[in-house]
């Protein structure tokens, strides 16, 4: 580790689970009860409004009830102790990095405690309701909808996150399942460019095989024990 200055972190839904957050996809190809078709697409929206703002309104309220867990509180105190470049890249929606204290941080997905407005194009924290349409403080317009990155839409900061992976020593990700694009390729531009690459998830993942180590267990109790050992050496 001793040529190791600029990291970058992957995470996923398997660091949230173990704080009670549904992974996003479960394995009968659901999330929470419905089909990611029905609750993550423009076209869902457009389609059933109503279903998708409630959909969103629960899983908003549902982050009052969990709490940060070791492996976020683990990436949190190596944002903080670490001297040298780091961007933590979140595909998780929650706010539980947030909470952990986690400050080099970006979330490419989007965030439930956020709302967009289609008509003025205005982000705000949002934490209450939008099933109700409410008037968007910027315009006074009924155009908002969760400022989520749904599935045909372009990810949040990828010009900062592939000007990250180009100078990174060490790429890490952590609780994904590898198969969803553009984070999946993260591994592989990261190697291009000479990076060490390491993998933590509880099983592995479709790209399992184009990290240098990958390893296998719980991200709260893995994670901990990785950044112990990295600010130590």
């Amino acid at each position: 580790m001793d040529n190791i200055r600029n990291i970058v972190i992957l995470t996923g839904a398997g660091v949230s689970a173990e704080s009670g957050v549904a992974t996003f996809r479960g394995p009968d190809g659901l999330w929470e009860g419905h089909r990611v078709e029905d609750v993550a697409t423009p076209g869902a929206f457009v389609t059933d409004p109503h279903l998708v703002q409630k959909f969103y309104d629960e899983r908003r309220a549902k982050l009052k009830t969990v709490k940060p867990n070791a492996a976020h509180e683990a990436l949190a105190w190596l944002d903080a102790e670490w001297k040298g470049e780091l961007l933590l890249v979140t595909q998780n929606v929650d706010d539980l990095h947030d909470r952990a204290g986690s400050r080099r941080l970006v979330h490419m997905h989007g965030e439930l405690n956020s709302a967009w407005c289609l008509a003025c194009d205005a982000r705000m924290p949002w934490a209450g309701t939008l099933l109700d349409f409410p008037d968007c403080p910027e315009c006074g317009q009924k155009y908002l909808r969760p400022d989520i990155v749904w599935f045909g839409e372009m990810p949040y900061y990828m010009e900062r996150i592939e000007a990250a992976l180009a100078v990174c020593d060490l790429f890490v990700s952590i609780g994904t399942s590898g198969a969803v694009y553009p984070a999946a390729g993260f591994v592989q531009t990261a190697r291009a460019c000479g990076a060490k690459t390491l993998e933590i998830n509880l099983d592995p993942s479709e790209g399992s095989h184009l990290f240098d180590e990958s390893r296998q267990g719980p991200a709260g109790t893995l994670v901990p024990e990785w950044v112990a050992r990295l600010l130590q050496d």
